[in-house]
């Protein structure tokens, strides 16, 4: 008799379009994704994303993983005023509504990420053991970059990215 195979899960992730202003104009945090063992995402353009802790709420994540990349403080994640939290049975729930929800359906890893659209403040890093490049573009250059080259972006954050601009 054949053993089935095991499962396996995608892993819960969220991310942050951070939004401020460089020279006047609208802009976004972005950075270059550097980790180790990266591959050939490595190089390309990310916002600050990363992995859900087993039991950690999603706005206590984004929060630590935009902290640990960029060195920023978060002051304002769109959605987290409208949470609802919920006891029962034993069972502490949370319920929220994110930006956007992506899914890779294929590539090097599975991944199910919220993104969140978000206002930070506080210096940033120069780079971290994950990310260097880290620094405001202009929603238009941004833009620009995502018509031209979206393959320099980390694809999980390409269709955010492009909503949140207004890019087809």
């Amino acid at each position: 008799m054949t053993q089935p195979l095991p499962e396996a899960f995608a892993t819960p992730c969220v991310g942050a379009i951070i939004c401020g202003q460089k020279d006047g104009q609208d802009a976004l945090l972005i950075q270059v994704r550097q980790k180790q063992g990266g591959g050939i995402e490595n190089g390309m353009l990310e916002v600050a994303a990363g992995k859900v802790r087993e039991y950690e709420n999603v706005f206590d994540a984004l929060r630590r993983e935009v902290r640990e990349e960029t060195g920023l403080r978060l002051s304002r994640i769109q959605g987290e005023e409208s949470l609802r939290i919920r006891t029962v049975n034993g069972y502490e729930v949370m319920s929220f509504t994110p930006f956007l929800t992506t899914q890779n359906l294929s590539g090097g890893y599975s991944i199910l990420l919220q993104t969140f659209i978000c206002e930070a403040e506080g210096n940033l890093l120069e780079e971290t053991s994950e990310t260097t490049n880290i620094r405001w573009i202009t929603s238009q250059e941004c833009r620009e970059l995502l018509r031209q080259t979206p393959e320099a972006f980390y694809p999980l954050h390409i269709n955010a990215l492009s909503l949140f601009l207004g890019v087809e």
